[in-house]
């Protein structure tokens, strides 16, 4: 006797995961099936992001106190305009007085965290409690996900990306220029060259464990042994990827410090300790 194949109905077994409706979230009929304090985690990235976006739209529209030689603001650099003060950067054209000349670049850094895959998870939870936190009810009514207007701009993401390691490039380069004494010699440092050579690592870091930069290395690779550089490249990425969130926060803490600082030596708050 000769076995036949099944007929087949078009009928489609539950659970096969073939044309079943998409899977919905978790409904909770409680507010929260929590006992501890999770509202504290989004209550201070909350706290931290309202702050630093105050204090950086501050900065960004007061217009002085940017440069204090051989420093420049991270907010600030590279400063384009004829009117930027300092010469650590070409300048490219005269743009209006009263434009910050911080406003032409702030869109591509800040572009970049804004997209960036952990803070979405960061401010998705904390400002529009999509979801507020695991176990606890979801507020709205539905999920659409970034598949539609404003969110569909995340997927600019990559591009970001792409302008964000030139300005690590820019401010790296500022790095190497504050080995400078405030006369232009070389072969001198500062307290201020150590806060931009700090800013500058940790921005790298932030960079270089990007989700993005974790796929542009070793994505859409069918065999990993045929390109060995590749892997490895792929696994140092995937190790610093490991603590994107750390170098995320450290990151932007230290972008907001290394402007602060040149303000506090450029207004005449401060003066530049200085080592040799």
């Amino acid at each position: 006797m000769t076995a036949t194949a099944p007929r087949r109905t078009g009928a489609v077994t539950p659970g096969s995961g073939f044309g079943m409706p998409a899977p919905r979230r978790a409904e909770i009929g409680a507010r929260t099936l929590r006992t501890d304090r999770w509202w504290l985690q989004p209550l201070l990235t909350v706290l931290a992001l309202v702050l630093f976006i105050a204090y950086s739209t501050f900065r960004a529209f007061q217009n002085a106190y940017y440069f204090a030689e051989p420093y420049i603001s991270p907010f600030y650099s590279p400063c384009l305009t004829t009117g930027c003060q300092g010469d650590t950067f070409p300048k490219l054209f005269t743009g209006p007085s009263w434009i910050s000349p911080a406003i032409y670049i702030l869109v591509f850094p800040l572009g970049f965290r804004l997209t960036c895959y952990y803070y979405r998870k960061a401010y998705y939870r904390s400002f529009w409690l999509a979801p507020p936190a695991c176990a606890v009810a979801e507020p709205h009514r539905r999920y659409t996900g970034e598949a539609r207007l404003p969110l569909l701009g995340q997927n600019l993401h990559r591009y970001f990306f792409y302008a964000g390691l030139l300005f690590n490039l820019i401010l790296t380069y500022d790095a190497v220029l504050a080995f400078r004494d405030p006369h232009g010699a070389w072969g001198h440092m500062g307290l201020g060259t150590l806060v931009l050579l700090g800013n500058a690592a940790l921005l790298w870091l932030y960079s270089l464990s990007c989700h993005s930069c974790r796929h542009i290395v070793g994505g859409r690779l069918n065999s990993f042994s045929r390109h060995p550089l590749r892997y490895r490249f792929w696994t140092v990425v995937s190790r610093l990827n490991a603590n994107h969130m750390k170098f995320a926060w450290a990151s932007l803490f230290s972008v907001a410090f290394a402007d602060f600082y040149v303000f506090l030596v450029a207004s005449g708050t401060m003066s530049d300790p200085r080592f040799f």
